[in-house]
């Protein structure tokens, strides 16, 4: 099928000519929220109870710390093989099967015992992977006009629901009563939820049908083999790496500055909503732009900026360091999401470069805070880690001046 036919064909799926068709794009728009909603909470509730679960599971802390990286592994492998399975049943079948294992997965992982806590957190990183890749996909075949809007609702949902999680934890885990279990096990509410607000899109699945299996040369090209494909991915490996380094070592960095643990806690949350309006933000813009350089060299700069001062500022200035490394964090992330939709011409190849990327992206995250924490123990200071960030910072610049070229993979 050319692509004359499958414009067409995109058009008329787009095309909302009466109220029950303009109803039915409104309950996907809800289903996108409440499915972006469970791709960090169920993650970012976690770093708060590390010490609970570690003292109550009796478990060392290189065994605690794989609480938090077993699903960053899960992203890394899984996320290549997603575009295949959305292709073959159809990208929303495919997200409501994560939906469902998302779900196991937090009770799983919520059972009293070191083997079910961490086979959950593998199952929650396996399916919370799928809806990684596939909804960028998702937003570009169903909202083509409204690319930029659609992904800062989707962003700010997502981290907004992150944030939250990692404030209330503790609070549910200790004044509640819930215990770490109950802390983490409360997300598996809002992942049955966003079962059942993303069932009505199953009656889609025959009218989108012909949209799934469309292939032509467009489809097939080899995102490995793109330059652009793999500038993009490594932007978003920076960026996803500098983001977990920091959720995993902010408090430790600032506690030999001086600063107390609970100060440390409020500045770790201030730097998460401080990126917040910028999800939103960055992706309208960024859609109206057919280059997103300036973009790049503002997220470069801020990032720069956060921990140029984390580094050498002064700690009275402390404040203001976070929130620049969190705006530029709001930046960066949104810029990454936006590239898998900017840089493509289709649904197929979005969820392909979004495989690649999230791939290349989540193995750098996870190997992050580790190798941060090493070099941190091999040379008892920070200095050496906070440099690493800042050249980091600067080849996130870069590959980001490439990734924003008006061009598409593949030529």
């Amino acid at each position: 099928m050319n692509t004359t036919n499958q414009a067409t064909i995109e058009q008329e799926i787009k095309t909302a000519p009466n109220g029950r068709k303009s109803s039915a794009f409104w309950v996907m728009i809800i289903g996108i929220i409440f499915v972006a909603t469970n791709l960090r909470s169920p993650l970012t509730s976690v770093g708060p109870l590390v010490g609970f679960i570690r003292d109550s599971m009796h478990i060392s802390n290189t065994l605690a710390g794989m609480i938090t990286t077993l699903p960053l592994l899960a992203f890394a492998f899984f996320s290549p093989i997603v575009p295949r399975l959305g292709r073959k049943f159809g990208m929303e079948p495919i997200v409501l099967a994560s939906l469902i294992i998302l779900t196991l997965g937090i009770i799983l992982r919520s059972l009293s015992g070191v083997a079910t806590l961490y086979i959950g957190t593998a199952v929650i990183g396996l399916a919370i992977s799928v809806c990684n890749v596939l909804l960028p996909s998702l937003i570009k075949r169903e909202f083509p006009t409204k690319i930029g809007l659609m992904t800062g609702v989707y962003s700010i949902s997502m981290n907004l629901l992150g944030a939250i999680a990692s404030g209330i934890s503790v609070p549910i885990a200790i004044h509640l009563g819930f215990g770490w279990q109950g802390a983490l096990g409360i997300w598996g509410f809002l992942s049955f939820v966003s079962i059942l607000t993303w069932l009505p899109q199953m009656k889609r699945r025959n009218r989108n049908a012909a949209n799934i299996h469309i292939k032509t040369d467009d489809s097939r090209v080899n995102v490995w083999t793109s330059a652009i494909a793999w500038q993009v991915s490594l932007f978003m490996g920076l960026q996803s790496m500098l983001f977990y380094v920091l959720i995993a070592w902010l408090p430790e960095i600032l506690k030999v500055q001086g600063i107390s643990s609970d100060r440390s806690g409020w500045l770790l949350t201030i730097m998460q909503l401080a990126l917040l309006p910028f999800t939103f933000i960055v992706p309208v813009i960024a859609g109206r732009m057919s280059s997103q350089r300036s973009l790049v060299t503002i997220t470069s700069g801020l990032l720069l900026a956060g921990t140029l001062g984390l580094l050498y500022g002064s700690s009275s200035l402390i404040v203001l360091w976070v929130i620049l490394f969190g705006i530029g964090g709001g930046f960066a992330f949104s810029l990454a999401m936006m590239f898998f939709s900017l840089r493509t011409k289709n649904s197929h190849q979005a969820a392909e470069l979004s495989g690649m990327a999230q791939s290349v992206g989540y193995l750098l995250a996870a190997i992050g805070p580790t190798l941060f924490g090493y070099i941190h123990d091999a040379t008892s200071s920070w200095t050496i880690p906070l440099l690493i960030l800042v050249g980091a910072s600067v080849l996130l610049l870069i590959c980001g001046l490439g990734a924003a070229r008006d061009r598409f993979i593949g030529k």
